[in-house]
């Protein structure tokens, strides 16, 4: 896979995770782990320089 493919993925997983934690209860343990998921995909969207103003709804 190519750096451009992984970023790809990574953004589209990135939005369907905020998709979810928005109808997620907050104090639920899937919120929890969507939220761990949510962290791991911002550093590494992060780390490959993208800005994230744009595309980060939940902003946590």
């Amino acid at each position: 896979m190519t750096e451009k493919e992984v970023i790809k993925v990574c953004i589209e997983e990135f939005s369907r995770v905020q998709d979810w934690m928005q109808t997620a209860d907050k104090d639920s343990d899937v919120y929890k782990a969507i939220k761990r998921r949510y962290t791991e995909l911002k550093v590494m969207l992060q780390a490959f320089g993208i800005n994230l103003t744009e595309i980060d709804i939940v902003k946590e």
